[in-house]
């Protein structure tokens, strides 16, 4: 027996709007607006409690320290932290908002997961994402193989990785171009990665305006470190024209949970033809659904707004598949039409739920980005660190420490402010004891 538990990331102290992600829609077209921690951090808490509550078994992913002051010191700013960021603030401001976002909340990006029922050496296999395509993502790797290792320590069933080469040729952003089917979390899987372009192979077709964040090369990589069975691998590639449209992970336009797989019908290059190859690839014994959404009901356009498949599928205890929608597919009246036909359809989706997850959504981040799944038998659920999983008390803390802590509004202004980086550091060390992860930060050794 084993169960799917999902990650969801903890939004920081620091979340703005700064507009880094060229490609992500959302986040550019929402660039300098005032944001909510708070309200982003209670939102995403919700969204925890909620799968909680529904028998589903939800971990917390802690967020991590921001600003980076070691980061701005590496550039050349010199001085206290106070002078480090008034300095950084005038000659690049730019550079001193990545150097604060709070992005590592949308933890599918964190790390692929391979569960240890698909792999050769039967134990988990965490590799932390370079995510080397974004400044203020390519920050992020060490300090999330820290926070994994720390929830996930005991080495008889978890090995860890060193993230891939730090550049292009080695790009990757995680789970959020890979998914798993399967008949059960706990049967022997099909591990499907969804690359958008090579590194090495100039033939293989390329976006023209937005940068395609996964290569092939990364993904076969990760496949070699995590021992996965060739009869178990399927490579296929994103379609660029959808990434040229705001696509800019596979998970913005399919999603798959055991034996369904939800995608757009321009998800992916040659689609029958992939389709095809992942029918035959399938080994479950439950059939295969493959539930295509025609343009003509939702146009890629929608599916970006709406984040349509950047929901979450999951398995509730009672065997329904419900899908975890943000509340923007309400908003979208095609969507929402489509949503209520395919329940209406012979499938296992059976139930839908809608969060409100705006701040997180405005920048570019739905159900699906703030979660990293992590497939555990028993005695693996066991093994980790059970501070991080939730519960009724765990909430009731959280809550109240993020009442305590976090602001209720933040401008690109308040990033110079020294306050704001000891408000950040402060309710971090405090979380680190909350959830038992140890000195996972810089600023704490």
């Amino acid at each position: 027996m084993a169960f799917e538990v999902n990650f969801d990331g903890l939004v920081g102290p620091t979340h703005n709007y700064a507009g880094l992600s060229y490609g992500n829609v959302a986040s550019v077209n929402n660039a300098s607006a005032s944001s909510n921690p708070q309200k982003a951090a209670l939102q995403g808490l919700a969204k925890m409690k909620a799968m909680h509550d529904l028998g589903l078994k939800q971990g917390i992913f802690a967020p991590h320290a921001r600003p980076n002051t070691q980061i701005l010191k590496r550039l050349g700013f010199t001085g206290s932290d106070a002078q480090v960021l008034e300095k950084a603030y005038k000659s690049d401001p730019v550079l001193l908002r990545a150097c604060y976002s709070a992005s590592a909340m949308w933890t599918a990006n964190a790390a692929t997961v391979s569960p240890s029922i698909d792999s050769d050496d039967n134990k988990v296999h965490f590799t932390s994402a370079n995510l080397n395509c974004k400044f203020h993502r390519s920050i992020e790797p060490n300090t999330t193989s820290n926070i994994l290792t720390s929830m996930f320590r005991d080495q008889r069933h978890f090995v860890h990785h060193e993230h891939l080469p730090e550049q292009p040729f080695f790009g990757d952003e995680g789970a959020a171009n890979h998914t798993r089917l399967t008949s059960r979390h706990g049967d022997t899987g099909l591990q499907v990665f969804v690359y958008g372009t090579s590194g090495f192979n100039s033939k293989i077709r390329s976006p023209k305006i937005y940068p395609a964040r996964q290569t092939l090369e990364a993904s076969q990589a990760i496949a070699r470190l995590h021992q996965i069975p060739h009869s178990q691998l399927l490579f296929l590639q994103q379609n660029p024209d959808v990434i040229d449209q705001g696509v800019f992970h596979n998970d913005v336009i399919a999603v798959g949970n055991e034996n369904v797989l939800l995608c757009h019908e321009q998800a992916f290059i040659d689609q029958k033809q992939a389709l095809t190859q992942l029918s035959n690839a399938y080994q479950g014994d439950k059939p295969l659904h493959i539930i295509e959404v025609p343009t003509h009901r939702v146009a890629i356009e929608n599916a970006v707004k709406s984040y349509l498949f950047n929901s979450q599928l999951v398995t509730l205890p009672s065997g329904d598949m419900m899908l975890v929608a943000p509340e923007e597919c309400l908003h979208h009246q095609r969507v929402a039409d489509y949503i209520e036909d395919m329940l209406a359809e012979d499938n296992p989706i059976t139930k839908v739920r809608y969060f409100d997850l705006k701040q997180s959504m405005q920048n570019g981040g739905g159900p699906a980005c703030l979660r990293l799944r992590v497939v555990l038998t028993q005695a693996e659920l066991n093994a980790i660190n059970p501070e991080v999983l939730m519960t009724e008390e765990k909430y009731q803390v959280l809550q109240k420490w993020v009442k305590q802590h976090y602001r209720d509004k933040l401008s690109e202004h308040d990033l110079v402010d020294p306050q704001l980086l000891q408000e950040s550091y402060r309710a971090l060390d405090e979380l680190t004891q909350i959830l038992n992860l140890g000195c996972v930060y810089e600023f704490q050794r």
